[in-house]
């Protein structure tokens, strides 16, 4: 284990060549993940199966040889295993039931009841510690309960996450109930996918950016921090990787502030400001636009070597800065990962 690549960097080790995965490397992008998708019905359908979950796990290790594989699910199972309904609308996303007041909230199960729902999930992560190459790490994740409570408050996701905004300031009690419940149940499901065989887990906090000066220490630092101790205190070693999105000079201090192993960029930073103020405490992950995924050529490559250059004197995870977009070119991909890979 300790010679898997990703392992390395998030030890603190620089490498010549950054190990490489990228957020949504299972989707839409790639014709045999259609393919699967179509199997299995619809979107939740193929997140509770656990062998076609897993099938759209391996299928770009297969194709493009990434040092990691993320277990295919989505942040919103959660939710729905603490009893909230969800549901998907084509073309449209996700929708909740949600909580806007006590008598919301009152029926939600607790953190120990959301096993029976979630069990194909975590048997999905036993495939795949199985099935993966030997050198391929395996990582688990959750969503972030600042970013989960905005889709559980509002229903939907919202463009500035006003819903949830309104109910911390309105109704800060009930909010912090929201935030509690979601902090200890993810502590609780992302335990479950280290004991199933996840090696490393990673802390999807997509609206981070929204929250800003003591709301962001509140309500992202500090959820966060509580996770990532008591699952180091009870996988001892076990790497963490945060991604406050969009969180800006909220970056700065991240590592230290919640005990992350490493902290993942989006590309509203650039990658110089990531190594002058983020790489300095520790591993960071990113952070190439998406958007180079589909309009590739000369400035992909270009990009992929600005990105490895400036990251190269500390540890990196070469990533996107989001997740790949359903109209990107797998040729794409495949010449990124040519070019970070090429002998210098």
């Amino acid at each position: 284990m300790s010679e898997k690549t990703i392992l390395k960097a998030l030890k603190g080790e620089t490498q010549q060549v950054p190990p490489i995965w990228m957020m949504r490397q299972a989707g839409r992008y790639l014709p045999e993940y259609r393919a699967t998708r179509a199997q299995a019905g619809d979107f939740l359908s193929l997140c509770y199966n656990p062998e076609l979950a897993a099938e759209v796990t391996l299928q770009p290790i297969r194709r493009f040889g990434f040092d990691a594989a993320i277990l295919f699910a989505d942040i919103l199972l959660l939710p729905q295993a603490l009893g909230a309904d969800l549901w998907f609308v084509t073309g449209e996303g996700p929708r909740l039931s949600t909580i806007t007041s006590e008598a919301d909230f009152t029926p939600m199960k607790g953190k120990d009841d959301i096993h029976e729902v979630l069990a194909p999930v975590y048997e999905t992560v036993k495939i795949l510690s199985r099935e993966l190459p030997k050198e391929t790490t395996l990582i688990g994740f959750a969503g972030a309960p600042w970013t989960v409570a905005t889709y559980m408050i509002a229903g939907r996701g919202t463009p500035d996450q006003g819903p949830a905004h309104a109910l911390r300031e309105g109704n800060n009690a009930l909010f912090e109930k929201i935030i509690d419940l979601l902090t200890v149940s993810t502590i609780e499901y992302l335990d479950m996918q280290i004991q199933a065989g996840a090696e490393v887990v990673k802390i999807f906090d997509s609206w981070a950016g929204s929250l800003k000066g003591e709301a962001f220490e509140k309500y992202a630092v500090e959820p966060t921090r509580r996770i990532t101790s008591e699952l180091k205190k009870r996988h001892p070693g076990i790497p963490v990787i945060g991604f406050p999105r969009e969180a800006g000079d909220g970056y700065i201090g991240f590592h230290a502030k919640t005990g992350v192993d490493c902290v993942a960029l989006d590309n509203s930073v650039t990658p110089e400001w990531g190594a002058a103020n983020v790489q300095k405490d520790g591993c960071v992950q990113g952070n190439l636009a998406s958007s180079h995924m589909v309009t590739g050529g000369q400035g992909l490559i270009d990009e992929v070597r600005h990105v490895r250059d400036a990251f190269s004197k500390g540890p990196h995870i070469f990533n996107l800065g989001h997740g790949i977009t359903p109209d990107a070119d797998p040729d794409n991909v495949s010449l990124m990962i040519e070019t970070l890979r090429e002998t210098r």
